[in-house]
């Protein structure tokens, strides 16, 4: 696990917020679809296939791709949705979470406890 500095972490949110921003939208894309794959499955004896199944797919490997890097550089995605991410680091000699999410200035300026989540958000 990495360990950020709030430094950091605000020095890496200009790479995050874009790829925030299009796991959302993407999201958003799948939702549409939904009713559409699920019917595709159902029928997938008979040869499947559905319309924006081409689109479907490659949203969700994009999606797929996406959170992998978002992981990969040491951030934890909380929710799709709201573009909610942590970023691991020290306070007080013990671990906690910088909290930050989309619609937020893009500086870090909340922190919580590993286990209170985004209720017990605390100002830095």
């Amino acid at each position: 696990m990495r360990i950020f500095t709030l430094d950091e972490a605000n020095e890496l949110l200009p790479e995050i917020v874009p790829k925030l921003k299009k796991i959302r939208k993407l999201y958003a894309r799948v939702g549409e679809l939904r009713e559409h794959a699920s019917a595709a499955a159902a029928a997938s004896n008979l040869g499947g296939g559905m319309v924006g199944g081409t689109i479907y797919v490659q949203s969700l490997y994009e999606i797929g791709k996406l959170t992998t890097e978002i992981h990969e550089a040491g951030v934890q995605l909380k929710d799709h949705t709201r573009g909610l991410i942590d970023f691991p680091t020290m306070r007080g000699g013990h671990l906690v979470l910088l909290c930050w999410q989309l619609g937020e200035p893009e500086r870090i300026e909340w922190w919580h406890e590993t286990d209170s989540g985004f209720a017990g958000r605390q100002p830095l």
